[in-house]
């Protein structure tokens, strides 16, 4: 972070300061209180279970040189106090204004699954030729991009932000903080339709990515996506689409090879010329964000040969499709977050083993209304894709097994339990060796804990 003074941060976020001079220097900014680095800023929110606020002595302590806060609290020391009316209001003005101090290229990626592999590919393309920031694991939110925008350095040179969102104005704030030249939008699925309602709602919710878009601005989407298509017909600034079913689109995958575990292989044109890429992580869906990525590398004029090198060796982000070994089992780790499409896509991927695949699915969250509907027709999903065993946790995850009952499997091949904690004291009950084992659910069922069980307990299975 290049330095900002007390002054300049009082000004982009209207506060008032009630102690410090005002040229002193901030060189980090942090809302943990525990973290600080010398010449930090403390920015206290307040939670559900805790206010910061109640820790601002400890970031003095921890040698932090200045706050805000929404409490007219005494001066500390020499510290710099700033008071505003909105902590977490100011953390986004800090970093917008943070922002506007560089011009890179800025490229930003939402839709409903698939955000943070594109991300993940994508800032591995754009690396190839500038260097490049990227958000990192889940922060891609209100908090966690402001966070990510302040790590930004004069050696930057382009930028890759994941945007989040589960109500209306949420991609739009975020927007508003990056101002992004390039806009991607993966797909338009179920994830948070409690909140918007419908796919509609969702799309309208998506397309807040564009709010701040010129026409010098680019719209990067996926083209075999029935609402996404539509931005095709866009004229206030320039729309690419993507897809492997459309044939129309602008970047279309053909002859693809599915590798199974080992990823996917396909071609695509790019600057005109065919192309072959690898794909390193297993499923047919994951080609697509290939593709959102190789499109966005043409519009920054990175080279053919780099986009492919960039897209094989990128790195992914922990628990998304990880495939993991333990004994002579087969983990498929996808356990990060969850919805109706997400959860097909692994079991096309589970599908394509030898070995007896069993599906370990728990509740996807934020579905309302539509939540018996979507598990239902998961369960649906576990038939068609062949799954041996299927093992459901939680509450709405019982409609996984009664949909997939009602298609026909087979009712001893179904186990039940109520909750993560109850399904790891119970899990290694239902393992046999070579299994392949899909772990997969919300983020919020916590089961990372399933995938460490069978890990830790797997040993008796080596070279059995």
């Amino acid at each position: 972070m290049i330095n900002l003074t007390l002054k300049e941060i009082a000004n982009a976020v209207g506060g008032e300061i009630l102690s410090g001079a005002e040229n002193l220097e901030i060189s980090s900014v942090s809302i943990d209180s525990r973290n600080m680095l010398d010449n930090g800023l403390f920015i206290p929110l307040k939670g559900e279970k805790a206010d910061g606020h109640d820790y601002i002595e400890k970031a003095f302590e921890n040698n932090a040189a200045a706050a805000v806060t929404q409490r007219r609290i005494k001066p500390y020391r020499e510290k710099g106090i700033i008071l505003v009316k909105d902590t977490a209001a100011a953390l986004r003005q800090i970093a917008k204004y943070y922002k506007k101090k560089f011009k890179v290229k800025t490229a930003a990626v939402t839709g409903s699954v698939g955000k943070t592999t594109t991300k993940d590919m994508l800032a591995s393309v754009l690396g190839m030729q500038y260097n490049t920031l990227k958000t990192e694991g889940n922060y891609n939110n209100e908090i966690g991009l402001p966070l990510t925008v302040l790590k930004l350095k004069p050696a930057h040179e382009a930028a890759v932000f994941e945007m989040g969102m589960s109500d209306f104005g949420e991609i739009r704030a975020l927007a508003d903080i990056v101002r992004p030249d390039v806009g991607i939008i993966t797909n338009i699925g179920m994830s948070h339709i409690e909140n918007l309602g419908s796919r509609e709602g969702i799309y309208k919710a998506k397309m807040e990515i564009c709010e701040y878009f010129n026409k010098t601005c680019l719209l990067i989407v996926n083209g075999d996506d029935d609402y996404l298509v539509n931005a095709k017909n866009i004229t206030d600034f320039e729309v690419v689409t993507y897809g492997i079913e459309n044939k129309e689109c602008d970047y279309v995958a053909y002859d693809i090879e599915n590798l199974g575990l080992e990823g996917s292989r396909f071609k695509t044109k790019l600057y005109g010329a065919e192309y072959t890429i690898y794909v390193k992580i297993p499923g047919v869906h994951n080609i697509y964000n290939a593709l959102a990525a190789a499109a966005c590398g043409v519009h920054y004029n990175i080279g053919p040969r780099k986009i492919a090198e960039g897209i094989e060796n990128f790195s992914l982000t922990k628990m998304r499709m990880s495939i993991e070994k333990a004994g002579n089992i087969v983990i498929i780790n996808d356990c990060y977050n969850s919805s109706p499409d997400s959860v097909n896509a692994a079991l096309k991927v589970l599908s394509t083993q030898n070995s007896r695949r069993v599906a370990v699915l728990g509740d996807m969250l934020e579905m309302g209304e539509y939540a018996r509907q979507a598990h239902m027709k998961i369960g649906e999903d576990v038939k068609i894709n062949g799954i041996d065993f299927l093992i459901t946790v939680g509450d709405n995850a019982g409609f996984i097994a009664e949909g997939a009952e009602n298609a026909g499997f087979c009712k001893d091949n179904i186990v039940l339990f109520d909750t993560t904690e109850q399904a790891k004291d119970n899990i290694m009950k239902y393992i046999k060796v070579k299994d392949s084992i899909l772990i997969k659910a919300s983020r919020g069922m916590h089961f990372e804990v399933l995938t460490e069980e069978i890990m830790k307990n797997a040993e008796e299975y080596i070279n059995e």
